[in-house]
């Protein structure tokens, strides 16, 4: 057929299924919010603590940052947690400088 795309056979590589991702939620902290101290990035970061505490399975949070914005980040994050109930574990990664720094939460495992 003329003008028709050719719907391609999908190879075995194609036809396999990605590898299941674990990770309730992952996002990059921009630099200039982190700077700013924005208020929005405080409040995403309380609402990323929320919804690890909400999670039915212990959940455990990954903040990969400077060591000297770990303070800043955690206590935003810990304002989302509530006093009472299942309380995430939070695990600070150093990342060299000029590094995006992020927040991801995912399940908690054994040896985690």
């Amino acid at each position: 057929m003329t003008g028709c795309a050719q719907v391609q056979q999908p190879t075995t590589a194609q036809a396999e299924k990605p590898a299941v991702s674990n990770v309730i939620m992952k996002f990059d902290i921009p630099a200039d919010a982190l700077g700013a101290r924005d208020p929005q990035l405080a409040t995403v970061l309380a609402k990323a603590g929320a919804l690890a505490a909400a999670q039915k399975r212990p959940t455990v949070i990954r903040v990969t940052a400077l060591g000297q914005d770990f303070k800043y980040i955690n206590e935003a994050i810990w304002r989302g947690v509530p006093q009472q109930g299942l309380k995430p574990a939070l695990e600070n990664l150093t990342t060299g400088a000029n590094q995006t720094y992020s927040v991801s939460i995912q399940p908690l495992r054994a040896g985690s």
